[in-house]
């Protein structure tokens, strides 16, 4: 399996990763020309070598004029979704933003709509997270893995003004994830890095791996203790499993006097928050009681909010929290057309192999309605339609 191993001793910023990448091969020329599907102007970049602590790395640099126009998390995701960057270039950096916009909702206590970026939405940190998703889909790691993040002490000064470090919103997108404290007295891992880290990687010791290349990006700073670079290293790693892997938070609580009408509310509000998946299991508690087993799968990044929602909107007094490695076929989604119309359907991938189809229940409920047709018949239709089109079941 192809894996990116980041090596994160001087921290993680954005501008760090773009240097990263070009140095691990990807064009220059290719991240500016899928830049300028955005409608963003006033700035270029430059990459030059240069060395820190005897080391040769890239160092990226945004050029900008100055900009006086402060973006709200919807300008972003919106400029983003209607630009023509490739789709999942597009979807990566709107993931990104939405972690930014969640730590930083969560920070101030304010909604995510309401979410202003300054340094975060200023227009260099927008062209270090799009070319971040453009710079890896380039690269085309499997996995991209990372050591525990540097977290320090002191102060740094923002929009908001003097702030303690690691950064509020820094220690928002890393909640649920591997750190490790550091003496230094500056800021190593900015929210931007943070956020790209916290999205793309899986943090893990350095794997057994036949590695074929490494690759630095140099930060802005010259530091005395230490050379300021995100270290990256490149090869295969001996795994087996060729679906995809993510990182979850897996939230459970035993209820033995639920009211049941509470639990089904409670189930919907934790689906709007974000919950990936809720359940419920049947008990034997103590004193003989029936009980139940809640059990939430979530982000890490959505765990303490929804851990919150949990006890704030049941009988729970204590939530158990595990952050767990999920393994996962790879997905995707299409619409194939039918005699009765079009309906849409989830492809599920082992490595290149298409194991199964599902159609969706919406969609097959509406044309049995339209149709008079009974669902089992629909759901019939659908998946043989999909299996028939070579360019669905395409991965």
């Amino acid at each position: 399996m192809k894996t990116l191993y980041l090596d994160t001793f001087a921290g993680m910023a954005g501008d760090m990763f773009l240097g990263l990448l070009v140095d691990l091969g990807v064009p220059l020329a290719d991240l500016e020309a899928q830049l300028r599907c955005l409608p963003l102007t006033g700035y270029h970049l430059t990459a030059t070598r240069e060395q820190r602590q005897g080391i040769a790395a890239t160092k990226v640099r945004v050029h900008c004029q100055p900009q006086h126009q402060h973006r709200t998390w919807r300008d972003i995701d919106a400029m983003l979704a209607a630009g023509e960057l490739p789709g999942p270039v597009a979807d990566l950096a709107r993931r990104i933003f939405r972690r930014l916009g969640t730590a930083e909702a969560a920070v101030h206590g304010i909604d995510l709509d309401a979410v202003h970026f300054h340094e975060v939405g200023a227009l260099d940190a927008i062209i270090d997270i799009v070319g971040a998703a453009i710079g890896l889909q380039a690269l085309a790691p499997q996995q991209v893995l990372c050591a525990p993040l540097p977290m320090t002490r002191g102060t740094v000064r923002c929009a908001h003004g003097i702030l303690p470090l690691p950064a509020p919103a820094t220690l928002q997108l890393l909640c649920g994830l591997p750190t490790v404290g550091d003496p230094a007295a500056v800021e190593l891992v900015t929210p931007t890095g943070a956020a790209i880290a916290a999205e793309i990687a899986r943090f893990a010791p350095l794997p057994a791996m036949t590695m074929e290349a490494v690759g630095y990006g140099a930060g802005e700073r010259h530091m005395d203790d230490r050379p300021n670079l995100l270290r990256g290293i490149l090869g295969t790693t001996a795994d087996p499993w060729e679906g995809e892997t993510d990182r979850i938070t897996q939230l459970d609580s035993h209820l033995d006097d639920a009211n049941p009408e509470w639990l089904g509310a409670l189930m919907e509000d934790l689906f709007q928050a974000g919950a990936l998946d809720v359940t419920f299991a049947p008990l034997q508690m103590k004193k003989n009681r029936p009980g139940v087993r809640l059990t939430v799968l979530a982000p890490p990044a959505l765990a303490a909010p929804l851990a919150r929602l949990v006890l704030c909107a049941s009988s729970a007094t204590g939530v158990r929290c595990q952050d767990t490695l999920r393994l996962k076929l790879r997905r995707k989604t299409a619409t194939v057309a039918t005699p009765l119309g079009p309906a849409r359907v989830k492809l599920f991938f082992d490595g290149g192999t298409l194991l199964r189809i599902a159609p969706e229940f919406e969609d097959c409920r509406r044309l049995a309605k339209t149709s008079g047709r009974p669902l089992t018949g629909i759901y019939q239709l659908v998946e043989q339609a999909a299996w028939a089109d070579a360019t669905v079941t395409e991965l």
